[in-house]
């Protein structure tokens, strides 16, 4: 796993290794189709409000993969 502080300092761009079209994170942002749903803070990914299925599997993936505990009353 990539340390967080790490992980956001390097990468301004990513795309993960799962849903590649639709996933990406921007510097701290969580981006699924075009639109934020999470930041990163820290150890935490904070999630911006309640999403559809498919959104909400790609905030847990991402949560997931760079080890992120996932807040979701933020």
């Amino acid at each position: 796993m990539i340390a967080t502080k790490q992980f956001v300092k390097q990468n301004k761009m990513r795309k993960l290794d799962k849903y590649k079209q639709n996933l990406t994170i921007q510097g701290n942002n969580v981006w699924s189709y075009s639109t934020i749903v999470a930041k990163i803070e820290g150890s935490d990914l904070l999630q911006l409000g309640y999403w559809s299925q498919t959104t909400q599997k790609h905030i847990n993936y991402v949560a997931n993969e760079l080890n992120l505990t996932l807040i979701k009353d933020y």
